[in-house]
């Protein structure tokens, strides 16, 4: 659960930052991504885990969401406070429903397990 909101904070600021120093908004919807999931993957690493991000659940498409509703907020002028806190919180809700119903992100073609894949017989 705490993994969740840290995503969402993290999300929402490096966006936020992104586009206070002047970046477009496909930069700063990239960026809130990339510090969030930076952060976790930071945690996984310091506490001797896999990071999140390279198992198979959904990690990163929330922080891309919660970036990209910053990002696009922000760009049409209704950014503030309450609109923080929707873009954290559905980054928030997306993870939890991820976690909970043990959806994963896709994989690419040829993974292990996908029927189309080369990995024996």
């Amino acid at each position: 659960m705490l993994d969740a909101v840290g995503l969402s904070l993290f999300a929402v600021t490096g966006a936020s930052k992104a586009l206070g120093f002047g970046l477009g908004v496909v930069q700063a919807i990239i960026l809130g991504a990339i510090t969030a999931v930076g952060g976790g993957t930071l945690r996984d690493v310091l506490i001797r885990q896999i990071p999140t991000v390279l198992r198979s659940e959904l990690y990163a498409i929330p922080a891309l969401i919660g970036a990209a509703v910053t990002a696009v907020t922000s760009r049409t002028g209704v950014y503030g406070i309450p609109a923080a806190i929707a873009a954290a919180a559905l980054c928030f809700v997306v993870r939890l429903v991820g976690v909970r119903f043990g959806l994963n992100a896709p994989g690419s073609p040829g993974a292990r397990g996908d029927p189309g894949s080369s990995d024996g017989p």
